[in-house]
């Protein structure tokens, strides 16, 4: 392995996302009013789109970064082994969740939205025990066993598992939780193109989204 680390940073600032989506909706999801089944179905579908985004988060983690510190870090194997069940916990929820929006974007009715919020709200205490375990003794052992291109390769497959209609969504909410010096070294990674693209559409676009989810009168 080279002196160059992997960029450990990107995978924090995801996380923030995370939390900041999880930790919000359930205040979201208890404000609606009854009835309203516009309000539900706009955010059923982002909290959709949050959950299937950590499920491939966490499915490129199991499939590509448990194997190898595995193998390479094995006097860890039982902190690995707790970040799978940790992962298998907050995987559990997610099902419980998404059965329940088809009857609340129906009818929007407060005792279903409780229990999806209550339940968002057990996922997101969950998550927030495990991604402060792994940014604190895992991201640590990935600087000493990963390589940098290794570690980049996970970062492909989590943005090749993004929609397409949803890549400057993503991106945005990403920049969002990034510091000034962090925004500039992630979008100095994009090409031209990219960046042409989120500087002309991108910024509104994700304003807008946003906008939507946060904005309830």
């Amino acid at each position: 392995m080279n002196d160059e680390k992997p960029g450990i940073w990107e995978m924090v600032v995801v996380h923030r996302v995370f939390r900041r989506e999880f930790g919000a909706l359930p205040a979201y999801i208890r404000a609606v009013r009854a009835g309203d089944t516009d309000r539900a179905a706009v955010l059923a579908e982002h909290l959709k789109d949050i959950l299937t985004g950590l499920h491939h988060h966490h499915e490129t983690e199991d499939r590509m970064l448990w194997p190898l510190l595995l193998e390479r870090a094995s006097p860890e194997k039982d902190l690995i082994l707790t970040m799978e069940a940790q992962h298998e916990r907050v995987a559990a929820l997610i099902p419980a969740i998404e059965d329940l929006l088809p009857g609340w974007v129906a009818e929007a009715a407060p005792a279903r939205g409780e229990r999806i919020a209550a339940l968002v709200a057990e996922l997101s205490g969950e998550l927030d025990a495990h991604l402060k375990q792994e940014e604190e003794e895992i991201l640590p052992l990935v600087t000493r066993h990963v390589t940098v291109e290794e570690w980049e390769s996970l970062g492909e497959a989590g943005r090749e598992s993004i929609p397409k209609d949803k890549l400057l969504v993503s991106l945005g909410a990403i920049l969002e939780e990034a510091t000034p010096r962090e925004r500039a070294d992630f979008l100095a990674k994009l090409p031209l193109v990219a960046r042409i693209v989120w500087m002309l559409v991108g910024r509104r676009q994700y304003a807008a989204a946003t906008n939507r989810i946060r904005t309830y009168r």
